[in-house]
């Protein structure tokens, strides 16, 4: 079958790409801007790829459009495929029917760290030797990519609370219809399609529906989001992560020791590559989930000893000058405080200061339905360099909880200026934006280097 995709350079979509490819198809695909790692990853494994969405792409007769959704009406390419009523589905209801049924699917949904987190589990099944398919938001580095077509029965997926398509508002995640599910965490995000927490509690409880009786939810139990979304109808047996009276993660930054506890009791330890609690967490919940799929405890502790973590998740990207430069997808305050906690336990009180950029990307950063929470969020930072270009709020006003510490500039070039003027030998620069933030890392090495 030949399918193209619309949209085909996003993350998820070029992962059902690669999916749909490996699994036999041909692919091809358009995007508003065809750009690399993905189109890298696309071109490497024979997918064809168009700029732009004109219509006459029509002339490919391909046998189903399968669309994207950064994709909305009023596209060129959507309107005609509309028109001449050819055949079409989003990216997850063809996941779906194509590719996981029949198979064990363990979805992690959350605010934050689904990316972590599936990305640990897909490597404990693979350490285990069930060669699990995945479909990862994020590329692991145990993996060196971010989906994967497998015959194994097991399929690991990013269970996103997004909107699907065009045609289909619901959570892309009430598709996947998982055996074993990840709930690591709820609060409000995604600003530009959801009015407040409830509505996104909704959804969550629909995806909870979806999971069979003799499936597993792995929730935390630290959440009131999520007990909220249980307590409103729940099928299925649970197992809470993050609670002292049951099973929780202890560790320490500095050393990566990881000891994980049910109560009192040590059930297993390790000494890991990764730094924070919300790690920790991270790193539970895919041991409970991997062990409802049958892989020991001990087993999946020791592939954790061996995990590389995601890009752009704490990724160093080069010292210069004794100036260490680190690429973070954080762009929720959560994510941020949490990020910085992270990064402070590992280096050490003392250690060097952190300088934290950031770039306030995301929908639900620049409609600034969160902005009141950002300066709480960098208070562990030593100084603070915020890029406002394209923001509807003022990030000035915003930052001046943190006084002088925070500058704030819409000229990336001043910017990078502004930092390698203040960075020191021994400092963090910490890098945070869900975007490419115009190669800022590049840049500020280039610079250091120069000065």
């Amino acid at each position: 079958m030949h399918i193209h995709i619309l949209g085909i350079c996003g993350t998820f979509m070029g992962g059902i790409a690669l999916i749909a490819r490996a699994a036999g198809h041909r692919v091809t695909g358009c995007d508003a801007n065809v750009y690399p790692p993905m189109s890298d990853q696309l071109v490497a494994q024979g997918v064809d790829l168009i700029e732009g969405y004109a219509a006459d792409q029509l002339a490919l007769n391909a046998d189903l459009w399968v669309v994207g959704n950064a994709v909305s009406r009023g596209n060129p390419l959507l309107e005609a495929i509309l028109e001449r009523g050819l055949p079409y589905v989003s990216g997850p209801q063809w996941l779906a029917e194509n590719i996981l049924q029949g198979k064990w699917v363990l979805a992690v949904a959350g605010t934050h760290g689904k990316t972590t987190t599936a990305a640990m589990l897909a490597w404990i099944l693979e350490h285990a030797g069930l060669q699990p398919g995945f479909l990862i938001g994020g590329v692991p580095q145990n993996f060196k990519k971010s989906a994967n077509y497998s015959e194994s029965s097991f399929f690991v997926v990013e269970a996103d609370e997004y909107d699907t398509a065009f045609c289909d508002k619901r959570s892309k995640f009430v598709h996947y219809h998982p055996r074993t599910a990840i709930l690591n965490n709820l609060e409000f995000d995604h600003a530009d399609i959801f009015a407040d927490l409830a509505a996104i509690e909704t959804q969550f409880h629909h995806f909870v529906r979806t999971i069979p009786g003799n499936g597993l939810v792995v929730t935390n139990a630290a959440e009131p989001a999520l007990e909220r979304v249980l307590e409103r109808g729940c099928w299925t047996p649970v197992e809470r992560f993050n609670s002292v009276d049951g099973w929780h993660a202890t560790g320490e930054d500095a050393s990566g020791h990881l000891a994980i506890r049910q109560g009192e009791r040590e059930v297993g330890a390790i000494n890991w590559q990764l730094a924070g609690e919300h790690n920790r967490n991270n790193a539970l919940a895919a041991l409970l989930a991997a062990r409802h799929a049958g892989v020991p405890l001990a087993h999946g502790l020791a592939a954790l000893a061996c995990f590389e973590n995601v890009k752009r998740r704490l990724e160093v990207r080069g010292t210069v000058d004794g100036v260490t430069v680190y690429d973070d997808f954080a762009h929720h305050p959560t994510a941020i405080a949490t990020t910085l906690a992270g990064l402070r336990g590992k280096v050490g009180p003392g250690n060097g200061r952190i300088l934290a950029v950031l770039e306030p990307r995301s929908n639900t950063m620049k409609l600034g339905a969160l902005k009141d929470a950002l300066a709480d969020s960098l208070v562990v930072a030593d100084q603070v360099f915020c890029y406002s270009a394209n923001l509807g709020w003022d990030a000035v006003a915003a930052l001046a909880p943190l006084g002088g510490k925070a500058a704030v500039s819409d000229d990336l070039t001043d910017l990078v200026s502004r930092v390698v003027a203040a960075a020191r030998p021994g400092d963090q620069v910490l890098v945070m934006s869900n975007g490419g933030f115009g190669g800022i890392h590049d840049k500020l090495l280039s610079a250091l280097a120069a000065r």
